[in-house]
């Protein structure tokens, strides 16, 4: 955690548009009047407990932690529970040094480690911090980040972690910023602070009563309540819409037997199902939102099957004006994503308000987990990826063409592109894993076989079925088999290009080296053969560290440049007070 610059009066909120935070910062004001003793010493007190909790030698004192995504915040017990009802009935129970899980203290909601540290920060200081504008930032440069999803989540976390400790004061603060923001909150989003409204109950009720009157008067359909809200609100918002007799079109209304049907197929993830109903011609899956149906709510194989069956409109709009790919970057799949793009979605297809799916994405994802780098061989953040595949649809070339030189010149010569195609899929999974698995899955890669070439022990290579085949017989013999996997490998390659250009130009560099193929085999190699082939090796691991330390400076520097132009967000960075275990390991 780092510390914070200035002091913050935990019963003022400022509603500034650059950020969300709850407190007004004291560099703002004029200068302050002399305090009298007591008030001094108490602004003292409360400065020494905050240096307290943000110190890194304070760990030396901690005799409990709380873990979290990975890490652990050190905490004193005998602080907690003087501040907390809650800490102090949890600590009555346990004696020593003791560790608890956040998500076993918080078990009705996920708590971030943002709002964690919010709440314990407030505990030790009596005053509220500023919140992290990296976490309260969403990474659309035109929006005043007051209540964009990133914002709305931090204060809920914020909201629900303190009615949890039983801190009634940080509960009412938290409702009063919700409360002035609400109007700005976008419909969709207000169904995140209802739910945990309700669950606060008594405690929020007045948020609870403006959320319900809002909803009410809203075009967001009955399925989604149904999804989003526990039922007892779903029926208490039906109901008040019938006594307004309010004229809501018929989309308001739960859908009839036939869509129901077809619904609930989706919802056991039988396809061939949807197929037999679709025969009764009662409806089709336009009529039914069957498409939208399962990009919000289905897994992405139940939904690339029901792309597989061709019989779905996939530009085609609900009754509140979203096409399926709007609702795929409200639901932040890659997969789904790119499934919707192969099959002919348009990215620049705007919703009723003006946008684009890339702009419903940029306004969900977090700066601070979109401007972190990726370490060499980690996955990539989602909420990045699907940035990046929206953005690249909207400016890429339709023709896909061949990968790089290498395959390109394979021609004919079916065991080179082979051999080509396992080689460049193969470093793909280990350098771009998420990347990778995206378009593998949309090619469906996992339903071939792999090749398995002598030399290489098969034992290190997992995930995937496979066939001893010599790549390096001749004459090769091409069977039905090897047919399949080339066209899935094809694929995968192509959709790579197509959607991670950047990931692709680092592999075309190793890749298109004339001398990669023949590293793999070492067949009846001579010893002088096979260490100019370990040097060779070498030269290559040496280009794929420079070429992933260009691709990471180039994205920081992007990074940095739109961080900046974006009212110079900040990123905040974690000191010896908190601990990565991801890091130790």
């Amino acid at each position: 955690m780092n510390s914070r610059v200035g002091s913050f009066d935990s019963t003022e909120i400022s509603y500034g548009s650059s950020s969300c935070c709850v407190a007004m910062a004291a560099d703002n004001a004029e200068t302050p009047s002399p305090l009298k003793p007591e008030m001094s010493a108490l602004q003292l007190l409360s400065r020494n407990f905050d240096s307290l909790f943000d110190s890194a030698d304070s760990e030396f004192f901690a005799d409990a932690r709380i873990a979290v995504s990975g890490r652990e915040v050190p905490v004193h017990r005998c602080i907690l529970s003087v501040r907390s009802p809650f800490f102090k009935s949890l600590f009555s129970r346990k004696r020593g040094v003791v560790k608890f899980e956040l998500k076993e203290l918080a078990k009705d909601y996920v708590l971030g480690f943002d709002a964690l540290v919010a709440v314990l920060a407030y505990l030790y200081s009596g005053k509220a911090r500023p919140s992290p504008r990296g976490v309260c930032q969403c990474v659309d440069d035109g929006c005043s980040h007051v209540a964009c999803r990133p914002a709305v989540d931090f204060l809920v976390e914020v909201l629900y972690a303190s009615f949890t400790f039983q801190i009634s004061e940080l509960v009412a603060l938290y409702q009063r910023h919700l409360l002035d923001i609400l109007d700005e909150v976008a419909k969709d989003d207000m169904l995140v602070i209802l739910f945990v409204a309700n669950m606060c109950g008594k405690a929020c009720q007045s948020l609870l009563g403006r959320c319900i009157e809002s909803i009410v008067k809203s075009d967001i359909d009955i399925l989604t309540l149904d999804k989003a809200l526990p039922q007892q609100i779903v029926k208490q918002i039906t109901d008040y819409r019938q006594e307004l007799g309010l004229d809501m079109p018929d989309h308001i209304s739960f859908p009839d037997k036939h869509i129901k049907r077809i619904h609930r197929a989706l919802d056991s993830d039988d396809v061939e199902l949807v197929r037999m109903l679709l025969k009764e011609a009662h409806t089709n899956l336009d009529e039914a939102y069957a498409l939208h149906y399962a990009v919000a709510f289905c897994d992405a194989k139940t939904t690339s099957e029901l792309l597989d069956l061709g019989l779905a409109d996939v530009n085609c709009r609900n009754s509140r004006g979203y096409t399926v790919l709007h609702l795929a970057a409200m639901r932040k799949e890659p997969k789904i994503i790119v499934s919707l793009l192969t099959k002919g979605a348009r990215p620049s297809d705007l919703t009723s308000d003006g946008r684009k799916a890339v702009q419903i994405a940029k306004c969900l994802t977090k700066a601070e987990d979109y401007y972190k780098t990726t370490d060499e061989g980690k996955a990539s953040p989602r909420d990045r990826l699907c940035i990046e595949i929206l953005e690249q649809a909207e400016r890429r070339d339709p023709l896909l063409g061949e990968a790089s030189v290498s395959l390109a010149m394979a021609g004919d010569d079916l065991r080179m592109k082979l051999l080509y195609l396992e080689n460049r899929v193969g470093l793909a999974k280990l350098l771009f894993p998420m990347e990778a698995r995206v378009v593998m899955d949309i090619a469906q890669v996992d339903g071939t076989s792999e090749f398995v070439l002598d030399g290489i022990d098969s034992k290190n290579l997992v995930g995937t079925k496979r066939t001893a085949v010599d790549l390096n017989e001749a004459p090769f013999k091409i069977r039905e088999e090897h047919l399949h996997r080339m066209r899935a490998l094809s694929r995968t390659v192509e959709l790579g290009k197509q959607f991670f250009p950047r990931c692709s130009e680092v592999l075309n560099r190793i890749m298109d080296a004339d001398d990669l193929s023949q590293l793999a085999y070492l067949g009846d190699d001579t010893p002088k053969e096979r260490l100019v082939k370990r040097q060779r090796y070498m030269e290559l691991q040496q280009v794929l560290s420079k070429a992933f330390s260009e691709d990471k400076e180039d994205f920081d520097k992007s990074a940095i440049s739109s961080s900046s132009s974006s009212k110079s967000m900040g990123v905040m960075r974690s000191n010896g007070k908190v601990i990565d275990k991801a890091c130790e390991a």
